[in-house]
């Protein structure tokens, strides 16, 4: 599977960025989750690599293959990229069957593909099968209901699958009635050299026009395999729907049409017809987003394995970050057409780049907590937290935070002069979407009115602090709160601490009970606090907190 390059990718509409100077690697076998908040452009980087929206500039390559450059004036249609699109609403046809739905896209393909011939497929098949007749009579019997009725399409469905048939070869094997044999093992060995004969005649009408078969039963003359531009055969496509019905447990239902199936099974359709055509890439726009939470649940376990067994490249979008914590091998999270953070899930969890990522990714959402202080000669900063409490941060590594600002202000004063740069081109257009540093949220009980209330003037001596609720050890402690809500789920409850003011959750996990306006100590425990620049909502570091 091919390595994915965007390099500088802009899509704009008048002055409105949806995607704003994106570099990103996407590597080979990776499973990828374009992660943010409605409207932070992820479906647009999606479709635009898909080749179903045209970048207003920059470049992207699949493979070796540049399939979009702007300075080029390349761009490759979607039907040449070799891409799978998975869509949110699944988009079958009513009129068909599940198998037609699958079918659709392969009777329609002509492409420069590999010369097969597919009477000798399917006749080393059936040589195959034919190896053992008692096993052929025990798959037999097992389809048989309680009335002692045989269930045919049961019987080729077994024959499909373990040999890896088509349904005209299933047919055709079943016809042999091997398991009315009295000896079935010495009637399939019959059977099995007529065949033999049959196959040994191809090869020989093959061979007097220049062409051997290799072992996948393709056409090879003069010691290369031969190709061209055509169709596939009925046994090819309904190879390639057997395939990935089995692979994705569909087979049982290919008569049935998508008004007779669930919504998980008609999700289980939609990606074996994505897959049938073996895309170099499958991309998937909020998948399962149309299913109940259990099912959703199923469904990732589902696509797991799927990007397993296929070996595939999967790009998939998502406002859920659940589901990109679960699924992928690397989460890229887009705010506002921006790339905030591109890192595999636990390290975007445990060391986040700024106040955005720490606060869109975790279930239930990190704590925030205003602090003002400076660092001493140790290396720890003495700060005051929580209407006036004084503690200490004491950062896992060695920290310089005059060093540390003086970088900050450095970049920023490289990233002003690049803007003021870009803009000095003609053809440049400004954002009208301005980035901001995000404002975070502190909970507190009496939600005030920030919009009448003027900004604060924010100095070096403002930090944010960001604790995750598993990190608020409840039960024993220094600090002192009042329970102000519970949601005991079974394997754990979810609390809400009152500390004048402010709220605070936590996690605590067992069977505990708390009882709403009782008195509770609770500690900050850990060393991965997370130390946050205020001024730009950069992330410092992450160290572990001393109540004073």
């Amino acid at each position: 599977m091919p390595e994915i390059k965007l390099t500088n990718v802009t899509k704009r509409w008048g002055k409105f960025y949806a995607v704003d100077h994106l570099d990103l690697d996407i590597e080979d076998n990776a499973f990828i989750t374009l992660l943010g908040p409605s409207g932070c452009g992820k479906t647009t980087t999606l479709r635009m690599i898909a080749g179903l929206e045209t970048p207003t500039s920059g470049r992207i390559t699949i493979g070796d293959r540049v399939v979009f450059d702007s300075d080029a004036g390349i761009n490759v249609p979607a039907n040449k990229r070799k891409v799978g699109f998975l869509f949110q609403n699944y988009a079958l046809w009513p009129n068909m069957t599940v198998y037609q739905n699958i079918a659709f896209g392969l009777s329609n393909k002509k492409e420069s593909m590999i010369n097969v011939n597919s009477d000798a497929l399917a006749l080393r098949t059936l040589i195959n099968a034919l190896s053992d007749g008692e096993k052929i009579k025990d798959l037999v019997n097992e389809c048989y209901d309680k009335k002692m009725k045989l269930d045919m399409d049961k019987v080729y469905l077994k024959f499909i699958d373990t040999y890896t048939m088509s349904m005209y070869s299933a047919r055709k094997l079943f016809d042999y009635k091997i398991h009315l044999s009295e000896d079935p093992r010495v009637e399939a060995l019959a059977r099995q050299e007529e065949l033999k004969k049959d196959l040994s005649a191809l090869e020989g009408e093959l061979k007097i026009k220049g062409y051997e078969l290799n072992d996948k039963c393709e056409l090879v003359k003069d010691g290369v395999v031969e190709t061209s531009v055509r169709k596939l055969s009925k046994e090819e496509i309904d190879l390639a729907v057997r395939r990935v019905s089995r692979i994705v447990k569909i087979g049982m239902f290919m008569d049935r049409y998508p008004a007779e199936l669930s919504g998980g099974q008609q999700q289980r359709v939609a990606i074996a017809r994505t897959l049938a055509p073996e895309p170099q890439v499958l991309f998937m726009d909020e998948p399962l987003s149309n299913l109940d939470a259990k099912l959703r649940l199923e469904m990732r376990y589902e696509l797991q394995r799927l990007h397993i067994e296929t070996g595939s490249t999967f790009v998939y979008v998502t406002h859920d970050q659940m589901e990109a914590m679960t699924l992928a091998t690397k989460i890229c999270l887009i705010n506002n057409g921006v790339l905030q953070q591109y890192d595999a899930p636990l390290t975007v969890y445990n060391r986040p780049n700024n106040l955005f990522v720490a606060d869109f990714v975790g279930n239930p959402s990190i704590n925030f907590a205003d602090a003002k202080g400076e660092q001493g000669k140790d290396g720890a900063i003495d700060i005051t937290l929580l209407e006036g409490k004084k503690a200490k941060f004491i950062p896992r590594e060695k920290l310089d935070m005059e060093k540390w600002f003086e970088d900050r202000d450095r970049a920023e004063k490289e990233r002003d002069e690049a803007d003021k740069k870009s803009l000095s081109d003609k053809k440049a257009v400004e954002k009208g979407n301005k980035d901001e540093v995000f404002k975070y949220h502190i909970a507190k009980v009496n939600e005030d009115d920030f919009s009448i209330q003027e900004e604060p003037e924010i100095t070096d001596q403002d930090f944010v602090l960001g604790i995750r609720p598993e990190r608020l050890k409840i039960g024993e402690g220094k600090l002192e709160a009042e329970i102000y809500g519970a949601m005991p789920t079974g394997m754990e409850s979810t609390i809400k601490l009152r500390i004048g003011e402010f709220l605070l959750t936590g996690v605590v996990f067992g069977g505990i009970t708390f009882n709403l306006g009782e008195t509770a100590n609770f500690d900050i425990e850990g060393d991965d606090i997370f130390l946050f620049d205020r001024k730009s909502g950069r992330f410092i570091t992450a160290g572990r907190v001393e109540i004073q």
